[in-house]
């Protein structure tokens, strides 16, 4: 008896992309309702956009007021943005204002005044749908 013949285990090409075309639209079609079936994370939104602004507004870990509006761009998608940079004698802000009940992060960061000025300071990331 032969191992293998030219008439067993074959498919006519069509028939086979027709058939992983079937697969995939399956797969899709299970992967959509799966997403829709999960309840969404209600994560912290805040202290990754936090992290994001920091990068966008300063550099090398030091701040600059006039890039504040910079970090606006750093926004979620989706997502309204409130920055709010102070040090001990002034404050500056970009964005809208934000309602009572945003996400809101804060941290400590350096800010440069001048070259060779720089003072401690907080800047403080509010965001909301």
């Amino acid at each position: 008896m032969r191992r293998w013949s030219r008439g067993r285990a074959q498919t006519e090409p069509l028939a086979a992309i027709v058939a992983v075309f079937a697969v995939a639209v399956g797969l899709v079609t299970y992967s959509g309702l799966l997403s829709d079936a999960m309840p969404e994370s209600e994560r912290e939104i805040a202290p990754a956009t936090l992290s994001e602004v920091r990068d966008a507004v300063g550099s090398n870990g030091v701040l600059s007021p006039s890039r504040l509006a910079d970090g606006l761009e750093t926004k979620p998608v989706g997502y309204r943005l409130n920055l709010t940079l102070t040090t001990e004698s002034r404050a500056w802000h970009a964005g809208p204002p934000a309602p009572p009940d945003a996400d809101s992060a804060a941290t400590v960061v350096s800010v440069r005044f001048a070259p060779g000025d720089v003072r401690p300071g907080r800047l403080r990331v509010e965001v909301w749908r």
